[in-house]
């Protein structure tokens, strides 16, 4: 489960520019063409977050769904498939990403 390991790089780099400060909640958007599976991120918190400054701290994701740009439609639309980089409206094949690839830090909450 690489989740852990990336919340624990999270859990660093909040650390690093919140010094000596308790979180109360860090607020992530997360793709789902990430690579990062959103229930074993949700999972692994609890153990990420202990003997940390983020022991009591929540964690908020905004999972953002795939969408790719499609030429034919001229329009970026959702895809449903994780590997699908065809549009869902006409069915051209299309490789330009819009969306869903995310997976950074949006908002820090300390006291």
């Amino acid at each position: 489960m690489h989740e852990l390991s990336l919340l624990r790089g999270v859990i660093d780099a909040v650390n690093e520019s919140v010094p000596g400060r308790n979180v109360l909640a860090i607020g992530m958007k997360v793709g789902t063409r990430s690579g990062v599976d959103v229930y074993a991120l949700r999972q692994a918190w609890d153990l990420a977050r202990v003997d940390t400054t983020c022991a009591d701290a929540r964690l908020d994701l905004d999972v953002i769904p795939a969408s790719v740009w499609c030429p034919q439609c001229e329009d970026t639309v959702e895809i449903d498939e994780y590997f699908a980089l065809r549009c869902p409206k006409c069915d051209t094949p299309t490789a330009d990403l819009r969306g869903g690839d995310e997976f950074q830090v949006t908002w820090v909450d300390v006291e």
